[in-house]
């Protein structure tokens, strides 16, 4: 049996569509905040720790069917039949495969700023930076911030990294992520593995305008397993495209919802 994940429930259940949000590597729940706040007046909103996030179990190893496979324990004991998945980023490939892999679960799929494809590493300086944090010295969170900033020149990757940390009741720091097991798995959540599946359903991928996750090579790779995808451009935002451009990425959302 798969091991469910922590989730928050919001907005109303009373025969409201689900969208479930899926956040990005070394980030929580929390992470969609305004995305959630902005739907659920209208849906029922299902936001999710992934696997070796926020206060979801901790594995050896991440990898995206273990996620796939969590995440659809978590629906199930939700009593959710089918939804509206939208992932950022890691949250984005799993959400990818899950519709891939249980098409008849998901009523539509937005995925923001990654695509089904493998990446090249590109986080050796955020996992630096972290393995950097003394956590057994560690007096503050400006102290930690001064260690990741020995590696992190970004003061907002910073901040978003210490989301996660806190203190416990014996006052020991520690992330709420896995670093270790995410760092052992990086490759795996780097890849992507192929399949022959398809999901014909309606799909949006929306990029952010300065960000290179999403590229023009990577549209064969789309239209192989999501033939009906379209997409949209956010300008004047990254890779953090629903925190730098939260008021566009809500629009956007809410629109391809309706």
């Amino acid at each position: 049996m798969s091991t469910l994940l922590h989730f928050s429930r919001t907005g109303s259940q009373d025969k409201r569509p689900v969208v479930v949000l899926l956040h990005g590597l070394f980030g929580d729940l929390n992470n969609l905040a305004s995305v959630r706040r902005h739907l659920e007046s209208e849906y029922d909103v299902i936001s999710v720790d992934l696997p070796d996030h926020g206060q979801s179990p901790h594995f050896d190893a991440f990898t995206l069917s273990n996620a796939v496979a969590c995440l659809k324990a978590t629906l199930a004991h939700a009593n959710v039949t089918e939804a509206t998945l939208l992932g950022h980023s890691l949250g984005g490939k799993v959400a990818m495969r899950f519709a891939l892999d249980y098409p008849e679960k998901v009523t539509r799929l937005l995925v923001a700023d990654i695509a089904p494809v493998h990446y090249p590493p590109r986080h050796q300086q955020v996992i630096g930076g972290l393995e950097n944090v003394d956590l057994d010295t560690l007096s503050s969170r400006k102290q930690a911030e001064a260690q990741l900033a020995e590696h992190i020149s970004e003061p907002g990757v910073r901040q978003f990294l210490l989301k996660s940390l806190y203190q416990t009741e014996n006052d020991s720091w520690n992330w709420r992520f896995n670093l270790s097991g995410l760092k052992q798995s990086y490759d795996q959540i780097s890849s992507w593995e192929d399949t022959d599946a398809t999901f014909n359903g309606k799909v949006l991928f929306i990029k952010g305008a300065n960000s290179d996750y999403l590229q023009p090579s990577h549209r064969d790779a789309i239209g192989k397993y999501f033939p009906h995808a379209k997409a949209h451009i956010i300008e004047g935002a990254g890779h953090w495209l629903h925190a730098e451009k939260p008021q566009a990425f809500n629009a956007i959302v809410e629109k391809n919802l309706k």
